[in-house]
């Protein structure tokens, strides 16, 4: 049975992602952030966390901060890449254009290794930039890009890395929970970066680093940021405990969040969300092959997390129409694209099944037909 009958509206969007029930149910209580009873759950989310990232008690740490993942890909640059640093970045999509310019917003010299927004990044495309420029420090990429679906090779990239003596940081804001990494067997990562309302399925509002902690403290205040100093953060935990906050939070998400851990345990951990990502997104690519609509990416470079499809060519194609079409029978899209072609795209993550995604594809052809009615 698909799960997007339990809200009014299925939102296939790449985020904040349609949550079940019982997550949004643990938002509707009032919460003392920092009272003695909420401590062990604060502390506990950050055990659960690091965990799923595969990593390392006493190597590896969790580093919330309130806000959004563009927050915590800033607080990640500033606090590991020192001002003299050099940083290279993939550029293959909108998120890796927003990376590069909250570097240089920050002062970092940024590299930029200029691919297609079709295909995702890979060893080879790193290995030989950083054999040709030793003054590069860290690399960072975005390991799934919504802009156009595709998927960066996160493991490749690592090892390119590692075997050039550099260091890693990476943007797994719409990936971690769903796709695989494993911080253990990859020591050149210096920090990965999620946010609570993609994969994982909880409520927006909290952003996630989960770290080295040799990395954080080596670069102790160098940030110049006090909101967005992860060394801080740590420093504060080490101090007050891990169950303490430096600034108020969102306290009823990370409520909400615990439970939606407890949802994605119950699954089966990240290779059974994978799976049913993964099952939402083909039921997506193909329905829309079937429809005409020529999907942006490759089939072999189409991600689990969001597909992204051509606007039909026709000059009587309303865009904004067509998303309120879509939103009256109650499906929800972004209403807007992040690749130089008209796009749509559409989320196949969050408490959704390929049921969803099969009953979601009858209302675009349903709106299409309405849209384009000669074509029908």
């Amino acid at each position: 049975m698909g799960l997007a009958w339990l809200c009014a509206m299925m939102l296939l969007i790449p985020g904040p992602v349609q949550t079940r029930p019982e997550t949004r149910a643990a938002m509707a209580q009032d919460i003392a952030p920092w009272d003695h009873g909420f401590r062990p759950t604060y502390a506990r989310i950050r055990e659960r966390v690091r965990d799923i990232a595969g990593g390392i008690a006493g190597e590896h740490v969790t580093l919330p901060l309130q806000g959004c993942g563009h927050f915590m890909m800033e607080a990640a640059i500033r606090s590991l890449v020192p001002p003299n640093g050099k940083l290279l970045i993939p550029m293959n999509g909108s998120y890796a254009s927003r990376m590069e310019r909250i570097a240089r917003e920050i002062g970092r010299d940024v590299v930029k290794l200029d691919l297609p927004d079709t295909r995702g990044a890979r060893e080879e495309d790193i290995a030989p930039v950083l054999a040709a420029d030793p003054a590069i420090s860290h690399v960072s990429f975005v390991y799934s890009e919504t802009g156009s679906g595709i998927v960066n090779d996160a493991a490749g990239i690592g090892r390119a890395v590692r075997k050039a003596g550099r260091r890693m940081i990476m943007d797994g804001v719409s990936a971690f929970g769903a796709l695989p990494f494993n911080l253990a067997e990859h020591p050149e990562c210096d920090a990965l970066m999620f946010t609570s309302g993609k994969c994982l399925e909880g409520m927006p509002g909290i952003g996630f680093a989960v770290a080295r902690i040799d990395s954080i403290k080596a670069r102790a205040g160098q940030a110049g940021s006090w909101c967005f100093d992860l060394a801080d953060v740590l420093a504060h935990a080490e101090r007050a405990g891990f169950g303490s906050f430096r600034f108020t939070p969102p306290v009823q998400a990370l409520a909400a969040f615990d439970v939606a851990l407890d949802l994605f345990d119950a699954e089966g951990g990240q290779p059974a969300r994978h799976a049913r990502y993964r099952a939402n997104a083909d039921t997506l690519y193909d329905g829309f092959v079937a429809m005409g609509i020529k999907p942006y990416v490759t089939k072999a470079e189409q991600g689990p997390i969001i597909v992204t499809v051509h606007q039909p060519s026709d000059p009587r194609f309303d865009f904004p129409r067509y998303v309120e079409a879509l939103k009256a029978r109650g499906v929800l899209i972004s209403n807007f694209w992040n690749t130089a072609e008209p796009t749509m795209r559409i989320g196949a993550i969050g408490a959704l099944t390929p049921e969803d995604m099969r009953r979601a594809l009858a209302v675009f052809r349903e709106c299409l037909a309405e849209a384009l009615p000669a074509a029908a």
